[in-house]
């Protein structure tokens, strides 16, 4: 299935309310995406409809394992960008971060697979002395300051 921008971002920002402990009702959602309650009535009743997250009129809104498979994969797609962005081009976290968010759905999945494997190789992530398992998030950000750590040495 093929999400559009807008619903890929409704999902991430679903997750990232729900992994901050916080009961995600319409208004968390339109608060930080900084938009209208009908605007994000709308967008949930056709993610609900699509079977990616849990939803009662004035409820609680919880991701179905399916949406929170998307998620990650969008906060992935991002962080990838990010770290290439950030570790391999120096660009400022600041701008990497803006830039990020935009070129995530520029791209193609295989793209961003063949930046994945770009950085792993260029930074030698394939020798951390660590059972790394980059779909979680502790693990991103250890493979991060060891990369950085590696660059600073060949420095």
């Amino acid at each position: 299935m093929k999400l559009t921008n807008s619903q890929e971002e409704y999902l991430k920002t679903i997750y990232l309310l729900e992994k901050n402990n916080q009961k995600v009702r319409v208004t968390d959602i339109a608060c930080k995406l900084e938009i209208t309650k009908p605007s994000v009535n709308k967008a949930i009743n056709l993610l609900k409809d699509m079977k990616l997250i849990h939803y009662q009129t004035y409820g609680n809104i919880t991701l179905t394992k399916q949406g929170e498979s998307y998620a990650i994969e969008v906060i992935k797609r991002q962080d990838i960008l990010m770290m290439f962005l950030v570790e391999v081009l120096g660009v400022d976290k600041v701008q990497a971060e803006k830039e990020a968010i935009a070129m995530k759905y520029a791209i193609s999945e295989q793209t961003t697979k063949k930046i994945n494997q770009y950085i792993t190789e260029i930074m030698n992530l394939g020798n951390l002395d660590c059972s790394y398992d980059e779909s979680n998030e502790k693990c991103r950000n250890c493979i991060k300051i060891k990369a950085k750590n590696r660059m600073k040495k060949e420095e």
